[in-house]
């Protein structure tokens, strides 16, 4: 046998390695999508083994570029890669694939598994988050990089499905990728012309390519999946256009070698014992379940361990860069260790008496911050002037300078919640994304999966209640308040003045746990004295401190704190004591203490009245059954903000009469 033909041979059966694995743990378990790695192992051989710069021993090394498997159901492919190139994935995990308390969950999980740089499972999430990794490696490279420095210099690949491709989000945010021109962006689309329910084409006719065409992207075509010499050509191809991002339409077979091959039955279950024989036997599979032959595991781990080589090369320039850049390397290391200065040193303050909306005490704080946070970077879906998110002289980032830190999404904003995630994911950056707060249903489950990795990523949500007025109930949020403080590890906080605004902003870039949303007023709200609360403990008394006796507590959010505070003067004239406690957010105050929850709430007050200008679902956890919750289980009008709020129960009559009702 030639040496060339040894090579193939060794090739093919590190390819048949990764459809070895699929077979073995989806059938083990009984459950799965052995057909999209069947499919799809030459590309990701190919691109694994001879472009992928990454190090196994490390999996966070800066400079590594990130790969992204968008079609998260096939979640054998990448973990067969992270087990044969030597990640601390070890076969007994594989074993244990879709099992509880394994790290091969169904759908891959960022910070779960070492090695996956996004969860995936949603379809067109991850292709629509890459696109927010490869802006990030181009905002910091035309930030950092300089002559003969390239310190940030890295491609982000991404293999994804028809199913992706046909999302919504994905449209979104591949346009935007077109648009700003990232040419460090490669999509391996694997063309199997299949989807779980059937043939592709009883759902899917249009001219893939030539839409990508439109979007300003490089597009090619290979016809043949198991070509890897075809396919190494259009990823170099792809890698000199350095102006667009690039698509490679790959037709594959999904489930190749089994017996159903190409059809949707080998989309989503496990093969069977018959099936599975019959596949290893079409494959020329002749090892025992769950091994890997030395040779092929030998020839994996060499493509695994080029990456350590890369690094030690990247960190002498990154000692050069350090000695020619000083201060500039400074600030880089501060930025990717995400550093931050005393931000409270840095708030605006906003004088008692005075009348401020807090979406533009918003972006007050987001200015006083932009000059001394380099790594904030944020905008809003085409509502900048409305939701105040511009920094000020720091530019919009375009292709002729990706160094602006203000991001332009147009009106997407679902495509712009993922590209957030995919910018909180590279590191260098925090993202905040701004648009108004019913058109969180837009960008909903780009912001859960936010929620699911834990991403530091800041929702600005301005016109947040009835109270923005005449645009009517298209646009006033009724459900969105609690919709959103349903969802795990998300911190949402809705300020009641321009003061609570500025200590909401200096917690959310402090909060590295999860993102934080910012529910902010339309309209112009008085700067209360809230000098003695915190925020950042999710509530405390306005007024009738802890040290008074009470008959009654008012709890509220928002505009609806100065509500509370006037129905307090009259109670207090009537001879009822009244306490107002102010609820910013009840994630970070149901994590306080029960000794400081007493204090605010003391249990013996059970007259109790919570004022919030939304759904009620929620409130009586806090007011109990004895008490009552002015809220709103109806849509809204189209009049003036102070109009709406009137003749919808939030004024002081209707307060002091469910007080005195109790």
């Amino acid at each position: 046998m030639s040496e060339v033909s040894d090579k193939q041979t060794l090739e093919q059966r590190a390819i048949n390695a990764i459809r070895a694995l699929t077979i073995d743990a989806t059938s083990s378990v009984g459950s799965g999508h052995p057909g999209m790695p069947l499919g799809t192992a030459p590309m990701a051989y190919v691109l694994w083994t001879k472009f992928l710069k990454h190090n196994p021993q490390d999996p966070n090394w800066h400079n590594r570029d990130r790969f992204v498997q968008s079609a998260g159901h096939g979640s054998m492919l990448i973990y067969s890669l992270l087990h044969l190139t030597g990640y601390d994935l070890p076969m007994e995990e594989i074993k244990r694939h879709r099992q509880w308390g394994s790290i091969t969950p169904g759908h891959p999980e960022y910070g779960h598994t070492p090695g996956v740089e996004t969860t995936t499972g949603p379809l067109g999430q991850g292709i629509s988050t890459a696109v927010g990794m490869a802006l990030a490696e181009a905002h910091l490279a035309a930030t950092y990089n300089r002559d003969g420095y390239p310190l940030v210099d890295h491609y982000t690949y991404v293999i994804a499905s028809d199913g992706d491709i046909m999302e919504g989000v994905a449209s979104e945010a591949c346009s935007l990728a077109g648009h700003w021109g990232l040419g460090k962006l490669i999509v391996l689309y694997d063309a199997n012309e299949v989807t779980l329910d059937a043939a592709a084409e009883v759902s899917l006719s249009e001219d893939v390519l030539g839409r990508f065409d439109a979007y300003g992207w490089h597009t090619q075509h290979v016809d043949d999946g198991n070509d890897t010499a075809a396919i190494e050509k259009a990823i170099e191809a792809a890698r000199a256009d350095t102006t667009r991002p690039s698509i490679i339409s790959v037709r594959t077979i999904i489930g190749y070698g089994a017996p159903k091959q190409g059809t949707h039955s080998v989309h989503g279950a496990a093969l069977g014992d018959d099936d599975l024989q019959a596949a290893k036997d079409t494959l020329g599979i002749d090892w025992e379940p769950f091994t890997v032959p030395k040779d092929v595991l030998e020839h994996w781990q060499e493509a695994g361990q080029t990456g350590a080589s890369a690094q030690t090369d990247w960190q002498d320039l990154k000692k050069r860069y350090q000695e020619a850049f000083s201060e500039l390397a400074a600030q880089y290391d501060k930025v990717m260790a995400d550093e931050l200065p005393v931000l409270e040193s840095l708030l605006p303050s906003f004088e008692l008496g005075s009348s401020v909306a807090t979406r533009s005490a918003s972006g007050k704080v987001i200015n006083a911050f932009a000059p001394h946070v380099p790594q904030l970077i944020g905008g809003s879906a085409d509502l900048a002037g409305s939701t105040k998110t511009d920094m000020d002289d720091e530019g919009i980032l375009s292709r002729d300078d990706y160094r602006g830190r203000n991001l332009y999404f147009g009106v997407r904003e679902h495509g712009m919640a993922a590209i957030g995630n995919g910018l909180a994911l590279h590191k260098g950056v925090r993202p905040f994304v701004g648009t108004f707060f019913v058109f969180s249903d837009y960008l909903r489950p780009s912001l859960r999966l936010s929620a699911l990795m834990k991403l530091p990523v800041i929702y600005v949500f301005t016109h947040d209640s009835i109270g923005l007025g005449g645009d009517g109930p298209t646009h006033q949020p009724i459900a969105q308040l609690m919709a959103l403080r349903a969802i795990p590890n998300l911190t949402l906080i809705r300020p009641a003045d321009a003061n609570e605004t500025a200590q909401a902003w200096a917690y959310a870039l402090t909060n590295r746990e999860g993102p934080t949303a910012l529910v902010l007023s339309r309209q112009n709200l008085p700067v209360l004295d809230v000098s003695k609360g915190s925020v950042a403990r999710g509530a405390y008394v306005v007024a009738g401190g802890v040290e008074e006796a009470c008959d009654v507590v008012l709890l509220a959010t928002g505009s609806e704190v100065s509500l509370a505070l006037a129905a307090k003067a009259r109670l207090d004239a009537d001879g009822i004591a009244t306490r107002v406690v102010s609820m910013p957010s009840f994630e970070l105050f149901d994590a306080q203490p029960d000794s400081y929850k007493a204090a605010i709430l003391p249990p013996e007050v059970t007259k109790r009245v919570a004022i919030e200008a939304g759904a009620p679902l929620g409130w009586h956890k806090y007011v109990g059954l004895d008490g009552v919750v002015i809220g709103l289980e109806r849509f809204g009008e189209s009049a003036d903000g102070a109009k709406v709020m009137e003749e919808l129960g939030f004024n002081v009559d209707n307060v002091v009469a469910k007080v005195k009702a109790l």
